[in-house]
């Protein structure tokens, strides 16, 4: 996956791969590789590989207003990540959907948590319901301020990809 991420005010590119526990790739044009797992939630223990054999850290990763809040080592960062898989319309994170607005499941995982329930009013970013997919947690928010329509799945769920999770109106 290819992410632009801008962490403290500096902007960073990365080129990764997860295979399991395993993360390999690029960030800024230089190779890493690292074991990264989700100790609890928002809370990651990673050990790099490479020419940083052995460096170990604990990142605690947690939404914020505008992005997230990353702290490592004692210190906290904001940090903004691009996916350039998702919909280009919202960039800025200032634009918001308009009309009826079906949430499709970016990629085939399992319902984990469902947020919200049928008739709540939401804002856009809200989260509306968590999907685990290759053991990462991904919450799924609303792209528009409305109801939920609809609730088309439960936790425990299985889900393709483009399966409709939910609808805002």
């Amino acid at each position: 996956m290819k992410l632009r991420i801008q962490l403290a005010g500096r902007k960073h590119e990365a080129d990764l791969r997860l295979e399991g526990r395993r993360v390999s790739g690029t960030l800024d044009g230089r190779p890493v590789e690292a074991d990264a797992v989700e100790v609890s939630p928002g809370i990651y223990s990673i050990l790099l590989s490479g020419p940083l054999d052995g460096a170990a850290y604990e990142i605690q990763v947690e939404p914020a207003p505008s992005g997230l809040t990353v702290t490592a080592g004692g210190r906290r960062f904001r940090a903004h990540v691009i996916d350039p898989r998702q919909w280009q319309g919202r960039r800025g994170g200032s634009v918001e959907a308009e009309g009826r607005q079906s949430i499709l499941a970016p990629m085939p995982g399992k319902v984990v948590r469902v947020l919200v329930a049928q008739g709540d009013k939401v804002d856009a970013g809200r989260g509306i319901l968590v999907v685990e997919a290759m053991k990462m947690q991904n919450e799924i928010r609303s792209p528009k301020t409305g109801t939920v329509e609809r609730l088309a799945v439960e936790e425990g769920q299985a889900v393709n990809a483009g399966d409709v999770l939910a609808i805002v109106s």
